[in-house]
């Protein structure tokens, strides 16, 4: 009586002992980083929020349509979703120790014995089974909310992804259209130091001009020749990785032609940035993978203490007559595992202590990616607000038009009219990417905005 005493007695310390670290301590979401009151640069008050549909604000149908097409069929996005599925299944099996477990089972047997003395008999057995572990110290309740956690987190990463796939598509869609483009401006261009070419061999033929000047309009004339051939390799590669993100094969894919100049640059509004802390679906994927990692301490913990198990089942036994029965409790208590429960407790905190770090990551460089956008967006409307484009463009075209006339009347060098040459060229493909760093600054800015994504949707299916 008294062993058993003891060994009560020892129960109850260890119960105690386990049960002082059972709950983890302070806030699954701590204070994380400083939020400032304000952006470094303000954008327009009174430009409109940032919408789910945001990409069609630039005011084209072809990039509407394939950035849903990408949303659809980017395999980056399928696979996603699949996360998603695989997560939803996690958190089932998560959820099912709470509940009791019920199973049947029935087993026929035949024995007996040949010869003189030959008997056979024939046993029967059919039953119910249960068996339920009371959960105590919430360690069944503790995974399963871990397992809800990194679903709610698999399903912010798949909106991460779209978001993703969804600003991939427009800035690979611009920058392809731009090079398109810059094709057309650098082919005219070589049209033109052909042209100059075939004047220039003219006049040295007629002793007007000297093999000197007609080695330095071959040069021009080669040198846009090979800026032909570097644009169009840019712009297949450009349409090739488009298409690899809308899960295409890059033959069977082509841009239509458009240009920069049709398209509308739209406003946007920033808002605080505060509002960034639920506006960005990869902070959210990080505060719920706090939850879960501040939930799976509170399962490792009670792992260490004991559990409490009940059984019970019913069945007949043939030739028996009447329903057998049984029923048991059983406790069990871990004494002695070389360490391996509390090591798994250690894991759990620092595997928290990792993702409180990464959650902290996360908010500061969403802010740093709003700040790089805006002040992007900012430098570039002022480049074009002051018109300084527009005036070297006109300048550099008259300037071309009064040296090509001078050239042809005598009254000017060949050195002056190729200096015009490379300067209304430079001033033309310029226009284009200052036109194209613009747009897709914007496209960085709706991105780091969240692109109109809010905390409260969780559904994988919803259209980014």
């Amino acid at each position: 009586m008294n062993r058993v005493l003891l060994f009560l007695l020892f129960l109850f310390v260890l119960l105690l002992t386990a049960c002082s670290g059972l709950t983890p301590t302070g806030n699954p979401l701590p204070e994380t980083v400083s939020v400032p009151a304000q952006w470094r640069t303000a954008s327009d008050a009174t430009a409109p929020d940032v919408t789910r549909d945001w990409w069609r604000s630039f005011g084209n149908a072809e990039l509407a349509q394939l950035v849903v097409q990408a949303q659809e069929q980017s395999l980056d996005v399928v696979a996603a979703v699949a996360r998603v599925h695989q997560a939803e299944a996690a958190a089932r099996i998560a959820s099912a120790p709470l509940l009791p477990e019920l199973s049947v089972n029935a087993d026929f047997s035949r024995q007996g014995q040949y010869g003189d003395l030959a008997f056979h008999d024939h046993t029967f057995f059919g039953g119910l089974a249960a068996s339920y572990e009371i959960d105590f110290w919430g360690k069944n309740r503790a995974r399963r909310n871990a397992a809800r956690a990194i679903l709610r987190a698999t399903e912010f990463d798949h909106d991460t992804v779209a978001l993703t796939v969804t600003a991939g598509t427009a800035q690979l869609w611009l920058q392809t259209t731009a090079l398109r483009q810059r094709i057309d401006i650098a082919e005219r261009n070589l049209d033109n130091a052909s042209r100059f070419l075939a004047l220039v061999e003219a006049r040295q033929r007629a002793g007007a001009a000297t093999l000197l000047d007609v080695a330095r309009q071959r040069g021009l004339a080669a040198s846009q020749q090979r800026i032909v051939v570097s644009l169009r390799q840019q712009a297949g590669d450009s349409q090739t990785a488009l298409a690899v993100l809308l899960g295409l094969p890059a033959s069977t894919f082509t841009v239509k032609s458009s240009r920069l100049d049709a398209l509308r640059v739209p406003s946007i509004r920033a808002g605080l940035p505060s509002d960034l802390l639920v506006r960005r679906p990869d902070i959210a994927r990080a505060e719920a993978q706090l939850v879960a990692a501040n939930a799976s301490i509170a399962a490792a913990r009670a792992a260490m203490l004991p559990s409490l198990r009940l059984t019970a089942s019913m069945g007949v036994v043939t030739p028996f007559d009447g329903p057998l029965y049984n029923a048991a409790a059983g406790l069990m208590a871990p004494l002695f595992n070389a360490g391996r429960l509390a090591a798994g407790r250690d894991l759990a905190i620092a595997q928290h202590e990792e993702l409180l770090a990464s959650y902290r990551s996360v908010i500061i460089s969403a802010f740093g990616n709003v700040e790089v956008a805006l002040n992007a967006v900012t430098g570039y409307d002022l480049q074009a607000a002051a018109q300084a484009q527009e005036q070297e463009l006109a300048q550099a075209q008259r300037a071309f038009d009064l040296a090509e006339s001078r050239y042809r009347a005598g009254a000017e060098t060949l050195m002056t009219l190729l200096d015009v040459q490379r300067t209304l060229y430079a001033a033309l493909d310029h226009a284009v990417q200052l036109k194209l760093l613009m747009l897709q600054a914007r496209v960085s800015l709706f991105r780091a905005l969240g692109g109109g994504w809010q905390v409260a949707n969780t559904n994988p299916g919803v259209v980014l």
